[in-house]
């Protein structure tokens, strides 16, 4: 039997990374369930065997059910029944052999129901469905909003909803609207408090909503009458059994068609307020936003696997001029540099995961005992990482998804540009990574302040002070010269920006990717020292590709940082 986990070495790598050891002791709390839940692990290497067995289960699921499924969803998609949606026949499918091996709601705790993985393992599911379908990895991602109640709402609101997302009850979370896009301050779907009822009311429409039929939906509304911005808005949680929320039509879009992008209107449905008024945005979407924002991180990487990978099958088996594709070197490097981007997504993806799991597990942990002040230095930063890798991850993970889609239709030829290849289909599905839960220019606008701050170049030291395999040293030079270069350039830009922040802005994408190129460099130089198995050998090619690249993309955003300076500007205004 095919399974998408096994197949896959550098993901069964990051799940036994060294920092797992700690993320596995704060989320099992030293494992004090192991007498009171009988599927609890009992140490540390039964919960990583318990990781890895599920992840075999999701992996097989994958390979045998949804892959097998994902051109039929795609021909068929969603449909509109009765202001319902009605799945596509194979998601239904999908859904149901998912729900029958118990693995929803793996992150959340026993109590619940969950299996109370932390977010690397689940992560890894993302990846796993995403490879097989990237638009039935929407609905199965989504399980996001269960975390979201699970740390901000109330023990009333858990015991209600938590318990279902196991038995396979599906989420939304309902943010944007006709006029309110990426500016999520300007919502203003109405919430108003009902005293005859007894609850809060919602009236209004939400668009672009994923999965916007969905049995249990995070809603963003205005709570607070006159205000115009976030101060005005908290969240709700509305449950689907009230029928108070009208499909008004499902969007025709270019790729993940299996996932249901919907129109709804709200008229009188009744919501529960989850946490505090006023904080919906300010807190609490912010966080549901970067756990989407990860989980997009993950969709992008398992898209870039799967294109990789018929690439390279379909390298292997064409053969022009006798003799296979893959032997001309201008596709032998082409699929090189296919391989490096995914192994540098996936490097991104699992060291951002790693450092959500220990911010998370703190953060749990806060809300039972007070933290030492060791441990609250170790939250504080570790949430600092978090916010700073979260939006570099989503900014390269979904570029290269891109890319590599692109390069996958080429390596096909003409038949990649055939429905009879899903080369055509993955590159459909890819093209909305860079643009949903925050374009690729909005995580540049995030991402800057880590560059401005100090951080990203903090953790490059560290990385640098690392040690590596002595055969790789030149390319440790490289990354250390790299550093100093990046160093450089943001001093200049720094140096010469004004009041206006419009120098800082119009260079923010070039010293971005310049810190993203030199982070994956050294994650990639600490996979091919440390790794230790027969895979080394594709880890050393992949770093030494992937640094060479990025070491002449700095050079050249630092030659055009240089040559631009604050009084050259004007020239870029052209188009206003």
């Amino acid at each position: 039997m095919a399974n998408f986990f096994l197949d896959n070495k550098d993901m069964q790598y990051h799940l036994k990374h060294p920092l797992m050891k700690k993320i596995v002791a704060l989320k099992e709390k030293n494992f004090e369930e192991k007498d009171k839940c009988d599927y609890a692990p009992v140490d540390y290497e039964d919960a990583m065997d318990n990781y890895h067995r599920v992840l075999e289960i999701i992996g097989e699921i994958c390979a045998d059910v949804i892959a097998p499924n994902a051109e039929w969803v795609d021909k068929e998609g969603p449909r509109v029944e009765n202001d319902r949606v009605i799945y596509a026949p194979g998601t239904v499918i999908n859904h149901e052999a998912l729900t029958k091996a118990g693995v929803y709601g793996i992150s959340l705790p026993r109590k619940w129901g969950g299996l109370n993985f932390p977010i690397v393992p689940y992560v890894m599911s993302c990846e796993l469905i995403s490879r097989a379908d990237a638009g039935f990895g929407n609905i199965w991602g989504l399980q996001d909003c269960a975390e979201t109640l699970h740390e901000f709402a109330s023990d009333e609101i858990n015991d209600e909803y938590l318990p279902r997302i196991q038995h396979g009850d599906t989420c939304a979370m309902d943010l944007t609207e006709p006029d309110a896009g990426s500016d999520l301050q300007s919502v203003m779907l109405k919430a108003h408090w009902d005293e005859k009822q007894g609850t809060w009311l919602l009236n209004g429409v939400k668009r672009f909503i994923t999965n916007g039929d969905a049995d249990i939906s995070l809603v963003l509304a205005r709570s607070e009458e006159g205000t115009k911005d976030a101060r005005g808005l908290s969240l709700f949680v509305y449950d689907k059994k009230h029928y108070a929320v009208k499909v008004r039509r499902i969007e025709h879009k270019l790729g993940i068609i299996g996932s249901p992008t919907c129109e709804l209107v709200f008229t009188n449905a009744p919501a529960k307020l989850v946490g505090d008024r006023k904080m919906g945005l300010i807190r609490y979407v912010m966080a549901l936003m970067n756990s989407a924002r990860l989980g997009i991180g993950a969709q992008s990487t398992g898209i870039s696997e799967a294109a990789y990978q018929e690439a390279l099958k379909y390298a292997k088996e064409r053969e022009q001029f006798g003799k296979p594709i893959i032997a001309f070197a201008p596709v032998a490097e082409m699929l090189t540099d296919m391989k490096a981007k995914v192994l540098a997504s996936r490097a991104m993806l699992y060291e951002t995961a790693r450092f959500v799991d220990v911010y998370k597990a703190y953060y749990h942990l806060s809300k039972e005992r007070k933290l030492e002040k060791a441990e609250r230095d170790e939250m504080k930063e570790y949430n600092r990482l978090a916010d700073a890798y979260t939006p570099l991850l989503k900014l390269f993970s979904s570029e290269y998804c891109n890319q590599i889609t692109y390069d996958a239709i080429q390596i096909h030829g003409g038949s990649g540009y055939m429905k009879d290849y899903p080369v055509e289909r993955l590159a459909r599905d890819a093209r909305i990574t860079n643009i949903y839960e925050g374009t690729s220019q909005l995580q540049v606008v995030a991402a800057i302040k880590a560059v401005t701050t100090g951080v990203y170049l903090a953790k490059m030291k560290e990385y640098e002070a690392d040690t590596y395999d002595a055969e790789l040293g030149a390319l440790h030079k490289m990354l250390v010269a790299m550093t100093a270069e990046y160093e450089e350039a943001v001093k200049y830009v720094t140096e010469r920006e004004g009041n206006d922040g419009e120098y800082l802005d119009f260079h923010a994408r070039r010293l971005v990717e310049m810190a993203g190129h030199i982070i994956i460099g050294y994650l990639l130089l600490r996979q091919a020292s440390d790794c230790g198995c027969p895979c080394c050998d594709d880890y050393r090619i992949s770093a030494t590709v992937y640094i060479k690249a990025g070491n002449a993309k700095n050079k050249a955003h630092s030659e055009y940082i240089k040559s631009n300076s604050p009084e050259d500007m004007g020239m870029f205004k052209a188009n206003e």
